[in-house]
């Protein structure tokens, strides 16, 4: 009898693909220190009144065998004890309850970490999982380029050069005249890459647990609680290559772990959330810290590929550092960092302002977008009057030049066109005099 597709999906995924991490069969192959998962074990108890096997597998993200392995060793300690069976059937799973001992237990487990939830995966196999899965390995094609930018007017020159650095994984420096679509590029960005990869719930450093997985940046690939991978360590989630932007709230404290002092649990920066994926820092040179600081601070993982990190102990640890930087600014290269600091930026691309013909091409797409009609004769005429030499043309000027003639012929009652008047009047009523 044929297999159904999702059951040749899983086959090929579990036996071929090995970027998928397998569920650990042992204590030892789950990289944590027993004592850990039973502090962590209690604290899942301590939950709720009564707990099954069942329900701490799918709390802890493990697998039922590790944890009746734990279940034992709680019962055997006296912190558990059995309340008989949770239905009717024999089969059904041994109800467990924490006893007075397993409470104070729970209790003094709280006061080291309040973390409660999926067992953590250890840095070192955070640290393998993210080089099985690097975002250099993903090629990107000029179709897939073109399909990411599609509805952007871009020069071929620009499209030659954006191609060889998004297929780069590297870092790249997006800079020139505001207006004229950087930042629109950067965001492109997130079309790009279609491979899927695998995010921690958590990782353990040095028994202390980092919050990893964050609902508004990661976004699942299946269904929660989804059965496509059976044989996959469930303490990690199929997602889509992340993209996190960040601009002018950008500081060097958002660089670093933050720690919670009250739950004890750290919470991982934000390019360490972005690893696998594509991390863009919008209006470069418009943060609170100079950008020469953060450039500073990014020489060593632009350079090598890793970072450090500190706990709050002062424990230092080494990450990957496995992302596309996009640094998007209207600000000059030369007034944001030295040569040194320059040169870590492997990519930089000038993005211009709109030739005649671009200018005119985005003018008509956005008018036809929002259903207004353009009289050329006077379209040409606006455009000599205006940028002829004077005013340089943006690309984001029709846009607001034709939402204002919307909105104008709307108010007046009028036929929505794009004459010469109403383009007269959108100018005064867009752009500041001088």
């Amino acid at each position: 009898m044929p297999h159904s597709p999702e059951q040749n999906r899983q086959h090929v995924v579990t036996s071929l693909d090995p970027r998928i991490p397998m569920a650990p069969a042992s204590i030892e192959e789950a990289g944590l220190e027993l004592s850990f998962l039973l502090r962590l074990a209690a604290k899942c108890a301590a939950e709720q009144d009564t707990i099954t096997a069942s329900h701490l597998a799918d709390r802890m993200k493990l697998p039922k065998v590790l944890v009746h392995v734990l279940i034992k060793e709680l019962v055997k300690l006296a912190f558990l004890e059995a309340r008989g069976l949770a239905g009717e059937d024999v089969r059904s799973d041994v109800r467990y309850a924490l006893s007075t001992k397993g409470f104070e237990y729970a209790h003094l487990a709280s006061r080291q970490s309040q973390y409660v939830g999926p067992a953590p995966v250890s840095l070192d196999s955070f640290c393998r999982q993210v080089l099985l899965q690097s975002i250099h390995d993903e090629r990107v094609t000029q179709e897939r380029l073109m399909e990411s930018l599609e509805g952007l007017v871009l020069s071929s020159s620009l499209i030659e050069k954006l191609g060889p650095a998004m297929n780069s994984g590297r870092s790249i420096l997006l800079y020139g005249p505001p207006g004229n679509g950087k930042t629109s590029i950067a965001e492109r960005t997130s079309q790009l890459f279609r491979q899927a990869i695998w995010v921690p719930y958590a990782i353990e450093v040095a028994g202390h647990v980092i919050s990893f997985y964050d609902e508004a940046v990661h976004q699942p690939v299946a269904v929660a609680g989804s059965t496509a991978y059976p044989k996959a360590d469930q303490r990690w989630v199929e997602c889509r290559r992340p993209v996190i932007k960040t601009g002018g709230e950008l500081t060097l404290d958002l660089l670093d772990l933050t720690f919670n002092e009250g739950p004890n649990v750290y919470e991982a920066p934000v390019h360490l959330k972005a690893t696998g994926g594509v991390f863009i820092i919008d209006d470069f040179g418009r943060q609170q810290v100079a950008p020469q600081a953060l450039i500073n601070r990014w020489i060593v993982p632009l350079e090598r590929g890793y970072d450090f990190l500190t706990l709050h102990t002062g424990k230092k640890f080494k990450v990957p550092f496995d992302e596309l930087v996009v640094f998007s600014t209207n600000i000059a290269p030369k007034d944001l960092s030295d040569e040194a600091g320059l040169r870590r930026l492997k990519y930089k691309i000038f993005v211009n302002t709109p030739t005649r013909d671009e200018y005119l091409k985005i003018f008509r797409s956005y008018a036809s977008d929002t259903e207004i009609d353009v009289d050329d004769v006077d379209l040409d005429l606006f455009y000599d009057r205006k940028y002829v030499g004077g005013t340089l043309p943006s690309c984001y000027h029709p846009k607001y030049l034709l939402d204002f003639v919307g909105s104008y012929c709307e108010f007046n009652r009028m036929p929505r066109i794009a004459s010469l008047a109403t383009l007269e009047r959108a100018w005064e009523g867009v752009f500041t005099l001088e």
